[in-house]
């Protein structure tokens, strides 16, 4: 390569991130190390992978390995490995300017105040910048695997704004990092401290990662390998510690913090494949920034090779946020994303994993219900896109479910579907609820108050997602899931004779409703849901919650448009003052001011917030 010095500035956005991480990170300084090797593993990875088809590029030096050195004299400690290494546009991309949206979620979450810590640094593909937290000026050697000699390339930076790249040769392949210590960061030259993080954070890489042997306090000529050097998912679960477990987890998941649960199996058969699954304690960073698009799936491995880091088709959508490893013996190594999109194989694999997530999730719900609630808490959200996504498993995600309750005691107290069942009182056949913007416009709707009369537990569902899930949760455990704004409510016989009594009784005031709301309504009727407040809305089996409505026109969506039903209670003294009126114009002031307040209570947006605020002027001034 005969390529002179060339100076460049970092993208803006690879700056902040550098910013960020070296202001950040201090009480986590020692994450370097474990994020120089994740990526040394792999590119070692990919060069394994590679070399399957194109075996040339091993180059007579098939052992991959990492080593991990360090040098008293220059202040340095250096991450080499002999993986797949860099092209010069592939260290730009990489390392200068990082175009890919990992970097721009990273700073998002930054800009929403999010605490900045160890879990989110190899999240988002920025994990060699935490070299910066230790090092004044970083060194990158690197030259791609099957390219000439002649294309290495120098890249090397103090982390302020800008890096230097150069041609030089490179007689092997892979990537040299070297990290020149900050004043004060000697502790990283002793090594047993590099041996001891080695140890704790990358003990389970696949690949040997050695040390030189000590010799007269520097290194000597000899190297041992001080990690295990083995896939921890081969081995017999009897030959696994927890600390092993949790280990490997933080390793695979940049975490710093430990997962809450995992599941480890070996299908044998017809098929034969490992699973090692986890469930994290808190949501991975790209979940709780609205991660649909930022899934990062299980890694795949076919016969402990590796193919590919984000296997999306191993487990559907409303799991994205289990980590983990799939192990196969039978696929063809030479597999794509498309092939697997296909494969029949897989699909038995994918049911397998899901089923063991449900197993496990059922297993924390009940032996370990404070753990359960640590996930729920969490990602309960994002199970319910199962009700939808999932139609074989939708009894078994239900049964997993948890609502806040009338009978609970506020919004963290809830219940699952069958502790309501198991609570029916004889006879009841319906699973009520009903949806709304928060806990407490829930436990306030006008629409329970027939329901807390008779004893009659209600669910209280105020997630976004609540509605939407429940046009796919039509029934439970043969129990029919009933929103209690919605259609007529069951009465018996004699409710049903002063039901009639009452709608009859009420006619004229009926009568005079639907004159004075004309278009605003589609009907005006008695209710049989009040029992204190003067209105509320009630809703056609199918009709959209107000709240749902207002939301999809806030995020500017198209929601149905339809005119409500208003129900009253003739008994309450607005209503019977209304009947009084015998001035229309306060007569039409007092009939829209129960409708607008039934609308509030139900979560809808005010057509005309104005008019709202004088009518309610003119009513308090009499």
């Amino acid at each position: 390569m005969t390529m002179t010095t060339e100076t460049r500035k970092f993208e803006a956005e690879v700056a902040q991130v550098l910013h960020l991480v070296t202001h950040s990170l201090y009480s986590h300084k020692e994450i370097f190390l474990r994020e120089l090797i994740s990526n040394a593993s792999d590119a070692c990875d990919k060069l394994r992978f590679e070399s399957i088809a194109q075996p040339e590029l091993l180059a007579g030096d098939g052992e991959l390995r990492i080593d991990v050195s360090w040098d008293p004299a220059a202040r340095t400690v250096t991450v080499r490995d002999n993986g797949v290494g860099m092209s010069l546009d592939e260290v730009v991309a990489n390392i200068g300017t990082i175009a890919s949206s990992g970097t721009r979620r990273f700073l998002e979450a930054m800009s929403a105040e999010q605490k900045t810590d160890a879990r989110l640094i190899g999240q988002f593909g920025v994990g060699f910048y935490s070299a910066f937290v230790v090092a004044d000026r970083v060194t990158v050697l690197t030259r791609r695997a099957g390219a000439p000699a002649g294309e290495g390339v120098k890249w090397e930076s103090d982390g302020k704004g800008e890096y230097s790249l150069e041609g030089l040769d490179l007689a092997e392949r892979g990537t040299t990092v070297i990290l020149h210590l900050k004043a004060g960061e000697d502790e990283f030259l002793q090594p047993w401290t590099l041996k001891s993080l080695i140890t704790r954070y990358s003990d389970h890489v696949a690949f040997p990662i050695r040390m030189p042997l000590e010799a007269d306090g520097k290194p000597g000529e000899e190297w041992e390998t001080v990690n295990a050097a083995s896939a921890l998912w081969t081995k017999p679960k009897s030959e696994i510690s927890d600390e092993d477990y949790q280990s490997f987890y933080k390793s695979l998941g940049h975490d710093f913090n430990d997962a809450l649960a995992w599941t480890h199996n070996r299908v044998e058969g017809s098929q034969s494949f490992t699973t090692l699954l986890y469930i994290p304690a808190q949501p991975p960073f790209e979940l709780m920034m609205g991660g649909r698009d930022e899934r990062k799936g299980l890694k795949l491995y076919i016969k402990r090779v590796f193919i590919m880091d984000a296997a999306e088709e191993l487990l559907p959508n409303y799991l994205r946020f289990v980590r983990g490893v799939v192990d196969a013996d039978d696929l063809p190594l030479n597999v794509s994303r498309e092939i697997l999109q296909q494969n029949r194989q897989l699909e038995r694999i994918k049911s397998a994993c899901v089923k063991r997530v449900l197993d496990l999730l059922e297993k924390l719900a009940r032996d370990e219900p404070e753990k359960f609630a640590t996930f729920y808490k969490a990602f309960g959200n994002t199970l319910k896109e199962g009700i939808v996504e999932d139609h074989a498993n939708r009894e078994r995600i239900a049964k997993l479910l948890r609502f806040a309750s009338t009978k609970g005691e506020g919004a963290a107290q809830t219940v699952s579907l069958d502790d309501y069942i198991g609570r029916m009182a004889p006879g009841q056949e319906t699973i009520w609820y009903i949806t709304a913007d928060s806990h407490a416009a829930a436990l306030g709707s006008p629409q329970l108050e027939a329901f807390k009369a008779k004893g009659i537990e209600v669910l209280l569902m105020s997630d976004r997602i609540d509605e939407w899930m429940l046009g796919s949760l039509s029934e439970y455990a043969g129990k029919k899931l009933q929103n209690v704004a919605k259609g007529e409510l069951p009465l018996d016989e004699a409710d049903k004779q002063r039901q009639e009594e009452a709608s009859k009784a009420a006619e004229p005031l009926l009568h005079k409703l639907k004159e004075l709301l004309g278009e605003r309504v589609k009907d005006v009727r008695v209710s049989a849901r009040l029992t204190d407040s003067p209105s509320c809305l009630a809703l056609s089996d199918f009709e959209m919650a107000p709240h749902l409505a207002r939301l999809l026109r806030e995020a500017g969506h198209d929601a149905p448009e339809s005119k409500p039903t208003l129900e009253i209670n003739p008994r309450h003294a607005l209503l019977q003052r209304v009947e009084a009126e015998g001035d229309e114009s306060k007569a039409r002031d007092l009939a829209n001011l129960l409708l607008e307040q039934a609308e509030i209570t139900a979560g809808a947006q005010l057509p005309d917030p104005a008019g709202f605020v004088q009518r309610m002027n003119r009513v308090l001034l009499g």
